[in-house]
């Protein structure tokens, strides 16, 4: 080891010794083990205006420090301190009913310790270990800094088994960090898996096998809400202690209030990831099922056939008849994890993350929080202290992106255009952030929207400025797991600002931050059009341009060229009416040989936010219906292929005739299934208007999940359900009329013809 260690924190804590606070960080160094560092010199605290100091009618066992530290207002605050962490809640709502509000009397205390210390997730340990407890380095009161880390986290995916009703546990498998096994109850040997006697033993053999592994992040899917509670629930029933941490201690569930309701779980020394979650966030899927994501990202998925009518009755009847195919079975489970996030890089992508905002790997996509560990640190540093967050305070209404009128049709060498992660660009071009508003004064800039901003107190421009920095870096050595983190980051700091959950939320700000890309956008068009260049469609960040090449010209270069006059153009036009400088980047995104614009259905006028584009024989499809989960398969397959032979300018109308025969003949049946997801949940609390999918659902009874896949069949929806026939009497009218007709008519008018034609019926030559 190093005299001067580095590492990562995995899990910040606290608990309390003797009436103490102390600060717990796990974590792992470089190059060598695990550490657990504790600091019992910090104490929480909040800030309290000066004015409002008279309002602790008790102040026995606080401190009150009243120093130069100001709120946003401008108004002096102290310091107010406590012995332990849980007095803060108790003592904000007492203040509050008195009228007086707490100022950052909302972090929880480890968090306060690392933002009060400046550190993130990578840090610098000045001293050497004192001592080595459990396979832990231990550091006791250290100096920490910040500093970048590289460690080798150890990761380990779990999966268990159960009865149908998860009742009793059967085995469980264990992949990752060079292990690859499955314990299993059982009364005779099983191949490739380990045998135990009862399921008590099952419990005690997982708590030994993860001390010795000793994994930094256990993986799974839904591990926590499925696998982690049966265990923490059977362990309980069979009077195990069952202690998965680096130190003793229980696991400690939680659910995040968020509307995604994910669940975490507090191991000590250990962070628990959710497949589900790190998926959802990168790939867009019909659903999240294991088996699911597993054939888009693996192209193979689980070892029970799919179609099997009840997977947990299955499973219990290889449990009793054939225990070699169940252990293969949990073991592919959890191997289809491991590989899952190798496949995509997001376990990397994650650690990424976590060193950029300073939040815990199973945190990372709190965009709010990982604001607040970027920003409160440099807002203190001014001599300034944050509010709260005022959770049923109202924000108010954000504008979004401007939309331009898109021109509805078939084009040739179309250019399109993107503002480079425009509003960051904007925040730093204009200094548009919190501190930069409450400190506006004399001289300050003036936003569209009429809000004012400071041009030299603001943060986030510096802010951004680093990030941009660093992303650049990370592109410039391929390091796309860095680059796409910083993306992420970087964008996510416009929507905080208009969250309610946000301390700093202000719709003035946040409009702010809209109008000023309105402009932009508006001024572009304006830009374009004075160089005599059509403008086809523009949404938020992007532009589309016709283009003309003169003969021999390429297309392409005239887009490069013309990106580059426009970029500056708009430059100089912020320069002269404002007097900063433009960090504004007009990136050449595509130069589409061909590029269609549909019309709002049943209109002349044309549609938004949806269009198709063809480039080096690829088809774009943007909001089509070829790339939204809710629309059938036959309608993906009739709008994909219809635009090919557009594009490629291939006759349409006799595939389209074999098209409409195949459906006429059911022989495309399978294609026409529905999914859409129950909103509402409750099948009760759809009482009016009454969806297909609703009615399909109430057909499926107990085996409706919250994805209804269904299809129109004479006698209404029904549902399409694993291990069941598939419906009969499809409806192949609906299919042709709801399913094809929709998605023709946008598309043939283009080439003079109709739906009706391919159909074989009579068409009014007038109509085309």
């Amino acid at each position: 080891m190093t005299s001067v260690p580095t590492g990562i924190i995995l899990q910040p804590s606290y608990r309390l010794r003797g009436g103490v606070p102390v600060v717990r960080l796990f974590g792992r160094l470089d190059g060598g083990g695990p550490f657990l560092i504790e600091d019992d010199r910090f104490r929480p605290y909040f800030f309290l205006r000066s004015r409002d100091l008279e309002k602790l009618k008790r102040r026995d066992g606080l401190t009150i420090e009243v120093g130069r530290l100001v709120d946003l207002e401008g108004q002096k605050v102290a310091r107010i301190g406590f012995e332990d962490p849980a007095e803060l809640p108790r003592w904000r709502q007492r203040l509050a009913k008195v009228g007086a509000h707490p100022l950052e009397g909302d972090l929880r205390f480890p968090y306060r310790y690392l933002i009060d210390h400046g550190l993130r997730a990578g840090i610098r340990i000045e001293e050497e270990p004192v001592a080595a407890e459990r396979g832990l380095a231990y550091f006791h009161n250290p100096t920490l800094h910040p500093a970048r880390a590289d460690p080798a986290l150890v990761s380990l995916s779990l999966d268990i088994e159960t009865t149908p009703d998860a009742g009793q546990i059967l085995s469980f498998a264990l992949v990752g960090a060079d292990i690859d096994e499955v314990h299993i109850v059982a009364d005779k040997r099983v191949h490739r898996a380990r045998r135990v006697a009862d399921e008590k033993s099952l419990l005690q053999s997982l708590a030994e096998r993860l001390r010795a592994i000793d994994p930094d992040i256990l993986l799974g899917w839904n591990v926590v809400d499925f696998d982690l509670r049966v265990l923490a629930r059977r362990a309980e029933a069979l009077g195990v202690r069952l202690e998965l941490g680096r130190v003793p201690g229980e696991m400690v569930f939680q659910q995040d209030p968020n509307f995604t309701r994910q669940g975490r779980v507090d191991i000590s020394g250990r962070v628990v990831l959710d497949g589900i979650g790190l998926v959802r966030e990168a790939l867009r899927l019909p659903d999240y099922r294991l088996d699911t994501v597993a054939n888009a990202v693996l192209g193979r998925g689980k070892l029970i056939d799919h179609e099997v009518a009840d997977a947990g009755a299955e499973i219990h009847r290889l449990y009793r008849e054939d225990p070699k195919a169940l252990a293969a079975y949990n073991r592919e489970d959890a191997r289809l994890v491991v590989e899952i996030l190798e496949k995509e890089g997001l376990l990397d992508l994650a650690v990424e993350r976590s060193q950029l905002c300073g939040m815990p790997l199973d945190r990372v996509s709190a965009s709010v929080a990982s604001f607040d560990r970027l920003y409160l640190p440099e807002l203190r540093r001014r001599g300034f202290v944050a509010p709260s967050v005022r959770r049923n305070a109202p924000v108010g209404k954000v504008a979004g992106g401007a939309v331009l009128d898109s021109l509805p049709g078939l084009y040739s060498h179309v250019a399109v255009f993107d503002f480079k992660s425009l509003y960051p660009s904007l925040m730093r071009t204009f200094g548009l952030d919190p501190l930069g508003f409450a400190c506006a004064g004399d001289g300050a800039l003036e936003a569209p929207n009429g809000a004012r901003f400071s041009r030299d107190a603001a943060i986030l421009p510096d802010l951004l400025d680093d990030l941009a920095a660093s992303r650049k870096q990370a592109q410039d050595r391929g390091d796309g797991h860095g680059d796409q983190a910083i993306k992420v980051l970087m964008n996510s700091l416009f929507g905080v600002l208009a969250s309610p959950g946000c301390r700093f939320a202000d719709p003035e700000i946040a409009n702010a931050i809209t109008g000023f890309g309105q402009q932009t956008l508006r001024w572009t068009q304006e830009v374009f059009e004075a160089l005599e260049v059509k403008v086809l469609y523009g949404d938020t960040d992007s532009v589309f341009v016709k283009l003309s090449p003169a003969p021999g010209e390429s297309p392409a270069a005239l887009a490069e060229e013309l990106r580059g006059t426009v970029e500056e153009q708009i430059s100089q036009r912020v320069r002269d009416q404002y007097g900063v400088e433009p960090r504004l980047v007009l990136e050449l995104e595509y130069v589409l040989e061909k590029f269609f614009l549909p019309r709002v259905r049943g209109g002349q006028a044309g549609s938004k936010k949806r269009y198709a584009g063809w480039s080096e024989d690829k088809l774009l499809l943007v909001g089509l219906e070829a790339v939204r989960r809710d629309w059938p398969e036959l309608s993906r397959r009739l709008q994909r292929g219809l635009l090919e032979r557009l594009f490629r300018e291939e006759p349409v109308l006799p595939w389209l005739k074999d098209l409409v025969a195949e459906v006429r003949s059911g022989a495309l049946d399978q294609e026409c299934v529905y999914t859409k997801r129950l909103r509402k949940g409750d099948l009760s609390r759809y009482i009016k208007g009454i969806p297909p999918h609703v009615q399909a659902a109430r057909k499926a009874g107990t085996d409706a999940g919250n994805v209804i896949r269904y299809v129109i069949t004479a006698r209404g929806p029904e549902p399409v359900l694993r291990g069941r026939p598939f419906p009969r009497d499809i409806d192949r009218n609906h299919a042709l009329e709801k399913l094809m007709r929709p998605i023709a008519d946008a598309i043939l008018p283009e080439i003079r013809t109709t739906f009706d034609e391919a159909l074989g019926r009579p068409v009014q030559l007038q109509l085309l």
